[in-house]
């Protein structure tokens, strides 16, 4: 188990920069909290969460077990996982945006009574994450890059979905919380512009050491 700790610690890292770096969930959460209020933002993050989840179910039992038995699959998925992060890294170094979104809201409105508000915000959760592509490179092609090579992979990927879940809902969550101030903050353009430049360096720093991940099915 003190195997795990520091691939555990390198992943929670990265997936905390992952989690905290203004996207298509951060955006959609946003603006479902200020447009229809906490409620309807609390169910956005649980269907979020549960989309993230089934992400990484299907990579535990599915391409994990792949990579597991072909160290093949395993070079074509860390080349893969290792210029998705470089291009996300180059993009986010080179090109960094201006505002998190074109219109912040500036008001927020108290949240309703009506139940439909959380299930509306959790319909809208799910099917974000589980038809954004990215979700599904970023589980697929990321996580098993930070397997030990003498650990259980399923085991060991099922970790990394709960810590991923878990920042995503501290973080998510946050957002909500604090829907206009961080939305006004996240829209000023130097602050956008200095996220996604450190974002930038460190997704290309961990690309250029996926290169050097030794296959989990390595002797």
């Amino acid at each position: 188990m003190h195997a795990w700790l520091l691939p555990l610690l390198a992943f929670t890292t990265a997936g905390a920069l992952f989690t905290i770096t203004p996207g298509l969930d951060s955006i959609m959460v946003l603006r479902t909290a200020a447009a229809e209020g906490r409620r309807a933002g609390v169910g956005a993050i649980f269907g979020i969460a549960l989309g993230l989840t089934i992400w990484g179910l299907a990579a535990a039992f599915g391409l994990t077990a792949l990579l597991a038995a072909s160290s093949k699959a395993f070079f074509i998925v860390k080349c893969v996982g290792a210029l998705y992060l470089l291009w996300i890294g180059c993009s986010q170094l080179f090109h960094p945006r201006a505002a998190l979104t074109t219109s912040p809201p500036t008001t927020f409105r108290p949240p309703l009574t009506s139940r439909h508000d959380f299930w509306s915000g959790f319909r809208r959760g799910v099917l974000t994450d589980l038809l954004n592509p990215k979700a599904g490179i970023f589980v697929v092609t990321f996580f098993p890059q930070f397997i030990p090579p003498d650990a259980n992979i399923v085991a060991f990927t099922l970790v990394q979905v709960v810590i991923q879940v878990l920042l995503t809902f501290i973080w998510l969550g946050l957002l909500v919380a604090l829907t206009v101030p961080l939305a006004r903050f996240f829209n000023k353009p130097v602050v956008v512009r200095r996220l996604d430049r450190l974002t930038g360096l460190v997704f290309i720093g961990f690309g250029a050491k996926i290169f050097l991940t030794h296959s989990p099915a390595a002797p």
